[in-house]
């Protein structure tokens, strides 16, 4: 590998933000207006004006390093720091969806009309023995490898369609977050635990209102409490996880674009090596409670809808274009 290509100043770098930049500063302002006009609802609204702030200074600051050292390192290191911040605007989507009532009944109420049943109260305990805990906590862990996966590929072995592919995945992520804000459903782990497994094994499904704005407890995750997987999952959900972001799943979603782009990239052995856990996280959100099953089917609709959507507004390199 030829290192030192990663370093060479390039003569005609943009000059302006990444395309993924503008579209995380439209993020920001479009919801720093919703915080604005939730204000008296929202908690720690201050944190929250602030937090966008300094998202955005950080965007700045990072282009303004690639601006005085204008290479492929600090390119990527512009999307890595963005990557890096995704946790902060998932737990934000909680913060914002608060304002409106919980919509967790009327899912769980389709999910019971569809199937007969909830697939995510009764797949763990009919597929409770070890290995099938550890395969689907392993899978579930895998999402934000595949994502960075993605992303590396492009960078080292398809730098000239690098900015593209990121582009369509962070667009992707926050328009996922962008249906977060405005549809408040929690998914089993929490609204099982809201409102009892006895209730729900009976088919009761009550209306939890503003439940979440002050409870944001949940079911403990179901498996083999002792495997290397389920600690890995489990610590995830105890740092950052939130009563949100159930429908679509964007843990589905976002594996769909990955998948796409990776099929797209032309190399058939990363496609094959990434589509079995890509696969998994379809049946792992539903094992693990976090997803209805109706959210993973609405994750592989919207992620191939949003794929779609976003390379066409970046075909042609128009995205490339508008950094110039």
């Amino acid at each position: 590998m030829n290192l030192k290509k990663y370093f060479e100043l390039e003569k005609k770098a943009p000059k302006g933000l990444l395309g993924l930049e503008w579209i995380i500063i439209a993020y920001a302002l479009v919801t720093l207006l919703v915080v604005l006009f939730g204000m008296t609802k929202i908690q720690h609204p201050d944190a929250m004006i602030w937090g966008r702030l300094r998202f955005v200074f950080i965007t700045l600051g990072m282009w303004t390093v690639f601006r005085l050292v204008p290479c492929r390192v600090t390119r990527l290191l512009r999307v890595v720091a963005q990557l890096v911040m995704l946790g902060w605007w998932y737990t934000d989507t909680y913060h914002l969806n608060c304002l409106f009532p919980n919509l967790d009944h009327h899912f769980a109420r389709a999910e019971q009309a569809l199937f007969g049943f909830q697939p995510a109260l009764t797949f763990c305990e009919d597929w409770p023995q070890i290995w099938m805990s550890e395969l689907m906590d392993m899978a579930y862990a895998s999402y934000f490898p595949i994502i960075a996966t993605v992303v590396f590929y492009y960078f080292f072995c398809r730098y000239k369609d690098f900015e593209r592919a990121a582009f369509i995945i962070f667009a992707s992520f926050f328009a996922f977050y962008l249906i977060y804000d405005f549809l408040p459903v929690t998914g089993p782990m929490y609204y099982y635990k809201a409102v009892g497994i006895d209730q729900i094994a009976r088919g009761v499904f009550p209306d939890v209102g503003d439940y979440f704005r002050t409870h944001l407890d949940m079911l403990p995750s179901p498996g083999y409490k002792d495997g290397i997987f389920y600690r890995l999952v489990a610590a995830a959900h105890d740092s950052g996880e939130r009563p949100t972001a159930a429908f679509p799943s964007s843990h589905v979603g976002i594996s769909v674009v990955c998948m796409l782009l990776a099929w797209r990239s032309g190399n058939r052995k990363l496609f094959f090596i990434l589509l079995p856990f890509a696969s998994l996280i379809c049946l792992a959100t539903v094992y693990i409670r976090a997803h209805y099953a109706i959210d993973v089917f609405g994750g592989l609709l919207t992620g191939a809808a949003f794929y779609a959507f976003w390379a066409f507004v970046s075909r042609d390199k128009r995205v490339r274009k508008a950094s110039k």
